[in-house]
């Protein structure tokens, strides 16, 4: 599956993200799959079907009819509820790699309803909470269930090491991603963004043997640039 590039030179830098308003209400927590909570937070501006769990605000009647209806149609076209996750998250990060966030937070909130326990729901909700709203608070909260809950993706803890990185938590990243290279070993941007990581953190000889690891793999075109810039600071040979 192709994974959505973010460019990592700012990161090396002074990365300039200003987290989007949200509100949260005083650490209010909302179950939404069983043993499963999530800190409520809502985003105002934002339509309810494009904020993370339709932004906790509570289902009425002809909503949740409505949902259910929606989660028998898909099922019934698919043939199974693994199937309609299955396409449901294509779709998402379809719209992900393609840079329309708001039609992958529909998408991934329509998983949700189908599959409220899935690793992968809270994974594109936690992508959605971090290029949707630049809310890394949220994204890193999401992230953390999604490692716990069942099926992880390969590129889970990839996706969560670049969004430490963004958030300036290098020490925070690197295990995450050192991790992540294990899980993914072929995923090039998984090794540019443990360069970048190791080399924030001190240790450029580290990161260069990352580099070296990274154009060993194919790389999306903006983790590219990235790595030519690691290598360049940490000046590898």
């Amino acid at each position: 599956m192709k994974r959505f590039g973010m460019r990592f030179l700012s990161a090396i830098c002074a990365l300039g993200l200003v987290a989007a308003a949200s509100t949260v209400a005083m650490a209010e927590t909302v179950q939404v799959a069983p043993g499963v909570q999530v800190t409520k937070r809502n985003y105002p501006g934002a339509p309810v079907n494009e904020q993370p769990f339709f932004g906790l605000t509570g289902r009425n009647a002809a909503e949740k009819a409505e949902d259910e209806k929606f989660v028998s149609a898909i099922i019934a076209a698919t043939g199974t509820r693994e199937k309609a996750l299955e396409e449901l998250n294509k779709r998402a990060w379809r719209a992900v790699n393609t840079g329309k966030m708001k039609e992958a937070a529909v998408r991934f909130n329509q998983a949700y309803l189908v599959s409220p326990e899935e690793s992968s729901v809270y994974h594109g909700l936690a992508v959605i909470a971090q290029f949707r709203f630049n809310d890394f608070d949220a994204a890193d909260e999401l992230f953390k269930i999604a490692l716990r809950q069942p099926d992880p993706m390969k590129a889970l803890r990839a996706d969560y090491g670049r969004m430490l990185l963004m958030a300036k938590r290098p020490r925070d990243a690197e295990p995450i991603l050192e991790q992540a290279v294990k899980d993914a070993p072929d995923f090039g941007d998984a090794w540019t963004n443990l360069a970048v990581a190791r080399f924030q953190n001190g240790n450029p000889t580290a990161a260069c043997a990352a580099v070296e690891e990274a154009f060993k793999r194919r790389a999306t075109s903006n983790s590219g640039q990235d790595l030519v810039a690691v290598k360049t600071a940490a000046q590898c040979k």
